[in-house]
């Protein structure tokens, strides 16, 4: 039975008006169409007849009606017309001449009892969570929302139905033609063990860039132009990540104060293009240029990841906005409260999707295919992959939603990378993703981030670390490119703010400094930001250049962050989200400084050294053992008097440690089937503030020794070259990095 309303049963609202008045309804022909494909499909229908079909999923829902605008704006008129077929929850219809471009949403029909999570309001239009394309801005007032945002008793507002209309107020879905077999496209396919990710925002990336035309800047169109392609060429990346591009909408808080969600971690539509980063329209021409944007990324031989969030959606909590999902079967699509009022939050967003419910899984499994089949895309970034790992409660490696990644012939096959914890209880998951997948490594960042500020106890976790991450990572058929490993993300500081401050100072996101991680394990290097004293100066950038030799000579997966490659800065700002402005962009001018130049050569000369190299990107793990009679082993730890080191050094305090690589024996077989042969490599990673005597290892491990790289010279666009027989001494400037290569 219906439980009485907090108003006493009355509505909020007089009943639903259409811009002040009711409006007759046109007689608009519809036929039975398919429940398959679910979304807005443009196709040819009985007798030869254009038109589009429409599905949508609403189990428990009365009635559905299909809204269609002929137009713009607050005067665009709607068009209802009722999908009067239902199959397996879905209701369906073809409507003749419904071409292309056509602009559309939903009202669902269905008890308001908020008490059981049921908030079903007709007065709400809602988007089809399978359009392909949006057009419009997501605003929002009071109109948008199921409830009575205002209700006098704030306790209970989110139980009072709003009988407002909200059309004029939120975007609409748009048909969109897809015709496209990318028969022209070849896919760089670029295994995990050489791949190197750089992490960028498509807005961001090139919203300063001097080389890309001013009317292109923020764009896919933008990011597909030569001359950002260019930058990513010389780098030597593989891949790009990109954040969020799934249709997202700003939250409440941050209109409010004047700011948006940049990064765009608050999907509402799973197959749609963010509108606002395209350069050539909003009713259907962004999913072109997204295209042309892949294609051209691909034709220089890079790689497209997505970042996505299928863990929560922009609808928020209780008091969130009704915009998609909410009114479409809340109870369906969301994980709720044992009350039925409220949401469980496993996100910290304010709502979670349930994703152990089958058609939630086929949104989600749907939308992961579109992208790879129909848009391009190689890959995908799980945000909050715990998440989406949950069984009923529980974070489970046997889950629905992992179990169907894994046999599904589409998903298998492309770069699947999880971050690997929620923020419920038992969400920290790292190592403990089945084998088809990779993660990222928090642990190596926190690592070599300790390391290069004096805060390790010992390096034992520094060699797992370096290594490959043996300890989490060597089980199941896991290889050492199961870590994603990162020293920085888009989620903290950058790299320089990284050795320029000790303190988050985010005041300019107007939550008085309290978002943002306190734990970001950095040193300022002597002064708390900016300064002109040029011995701080310095050693920031030879901590710069320590930090990004570490992470390129890492085993695993290295990945960048845009920008930090040439210093880049957010001025002390760790949660830069709401940032979209110089803040949050890539500052090209940084180039320009020698200083900074110098930093990019070195990274583009290590990735490139990484590329030529298969000892750095190992597909196995190191065994540790000997593989020969002389008693050379794949792996060997070097103390600073040049012996290998036992079980006390491990747990001695250390600011020094040598790794030796040896080339020898390299596990597998090249695509001919002979064996992989390299460089032997000789790494010495000196963290303390004075220099040390370091004697290099002698045979079996080498005879002689020539230095490749030394981070404690500023200029490194030639190797030093210099050359050193075995069992003699070198000193290792503080703080510094020297890759020796074994010669002879």
């Amino acid at each position: 039975m219906q439980r009485e309303r907090a108003d006493g049963g009355r509505s909020a609202r007089p009943a639903a008006v259409l811009n002040g008045r009711r409006r007759p309804v046109p007689a608009v022909p519809v036929w039975p169409g398919a429940p398959t494909p679910l979304g807005a499909r443009f196709r040819t229908g009985p007798d030869g007849a254009m038109g589009t079909n429409f599905a949508l999923w609403a189990g428990g829902a009365e009635a559905v009606e299909l809204c269609l605008f002929d137009g713009r704006g607050p005067e665009s008129r709607e068009t209802r017309v009722a999908l009067t077929e239902l199959t397996h929850e879905i209701w369906h219809g073809f409507v003749p001449g419904v071409m292309p471009g056509q602009r559309y949403g939903y009202r669902v029909h269905g008890r308001w009892d908020p008490w059981t999570g049921a908030r079903w309001n007709p007065a709400k239009l809602l988007l089809d969570p399978y359009a392909r394309a949006v057009d419009g801005d997501f605003g929002l007032p009071p109109e948008v929302y199921g409830h009575v945002r205002d209700w006098p008793d704030q306790r209970v507002a989110d139980t009072v139905r709003d009988e407002r209309d909200s059309a004029p107020y939120v975007p609409k879905g748009v048909v969109v033609h897809d015709d496209d077999d990318w028969s022209d496209d070849r896919r760089p396919k670029t295994p995990w063990a050489d791949s190197v990710i750089y992490e960028l925002h498509v807005r961001g990336f090139t919203r300063l860039h001097p080389g890309i035309p001013a009317e292109l800047r923020g764009t896919y169109a933008g990011l597909a132009h030569p001359a950002a392609i260019d930058h990513l060429v010389r780098l030597g990346v593989t891949a790009v990540e990109l954040l969020p591009v799934h249709q997202f909408a700003h939250e409440d808080h941050l209109l409010r104060r004047g700011l948006s969600n940049y990064w765009g971690y608050n999907s509402i539509g799973y197959f749609a293009p963010h509108a606002a980063y395209a350069s050539t329209g909003t009713t259907g021409q962004q999913v072109g240029e997204f295209k042309r944007m892949v294609r051209a990324l691909h034709a220089a031989g890079i790689e497209v990841i997505l970042d996505v969030v299928y863990n929560h959606t922009a609808e928020a909590g209780e008091q969130g906005p009704t915009l998609s999902l909410k009114g479409i079967d809340n109870r369906g699509y969301y994980r709720l409260q044992s009350d039925g009022r409220g949401y469980a939050d496993y996100t910290g967003c304010g709502n979670t999707l349930h994703v152990v419910q089958p058609h939630v899984l086929r949104l989600i499994t749907d939308s992961l295919r579109y992208w790879v089949t129909e848009m391009g895309v190689d890959g995908f970034r799980f945000d909050l992959a715990a998440a989406l790992a949950r069984s009923m409660h529980d974070v489970d490696m046997l889950s629905p939603f992992l179990a169907v990644i894994a046999q599904d012939p589409v998903l298998r096959r492309v770069k699947l990378i999880a971050e690997p914890w929620d923020v419920g209880s038992g969400g920290y998951q790292v190592g403990a993703f089945p084998p088809l997948w990779t993660e990222w490594n928090d642990r190596y960042r926190n690592a070599v981030r300790d390391f290069w500020r004096g805060a390790l106890p010992d390096v034992r976790d520094l060699g797992y670390r370096l290594s490959g991450s043996s300890d989490l990572y060597a089980w199941g058929g896991r290889r050492p490119y199961a870590s994603v490993n990162f020293v920085t993300a888009h989620d903290g500081f950058t790299l320089r703010d990284l050795v320029t401050y000790e303190r988050k100072h985010n005041e300019a996101n107007g939550e008085g400094n309290r978002d943002g991680s306190d734990d970001n394990r950095s040193w300022n290097c002597g002064a708390e930001g900016e300064t002109d004293e040029e011995g701080v100066r310095a050693l920031r950038r030879r901590q710069l250049r320590n930090l990004l030799t570490t992470l390129l000579l890492s085993t695993g997966v290295p990945m960048l962050v845009a920008g930090d490659e040439m210093g880049r800065t957010q001025r002390g700002n760790n949660n830069a989200y709401c940032q979209d402005n110089e803040t949050g962009w890539v500052d090209w001018g940084l180039l320009r400084d020698p200083g900074w130049r110098e930093l990019f050569e070195l990274a583009s000369r290590l990735i490139a050294l990484r590329h030529r190299h298969p000892v750095l990107r190992r597909r196995a793990f190191f065994s540790g053992r000997a593989h020969s009679a002389d008693g050379l082993r794949d792996l060997a730890w070097f103390t600073a008097r040049g012996e290998e080191m036992t079980e006390h050094d491990w747990y001695a305090p250390a600011a020094t440690l040598g790794m030796y690589l040896s080339g020898r024996d390299i596990p597998g077989r090249d695509s001919r089937g002979a064996p992989v042969a390299d460089d032997s490599f000789l790494t010495v990673l000196h963290a303390g503030d004075r220099p040390v005597s370091f004697v290099l290892p002698g045979p079996p491990w080498a005879r002689r020794y020539e230095l490749v790289v030394d981070t404690s010279r500023e200029e490194q666009t030639r190797a030093p070259g210099t050359a050193y027989p075995a069992g003699s001494t070198v000193t290792v400037p503080a703080r510094a990095v020297l890759l020796l290569r074994v010669a002879d």
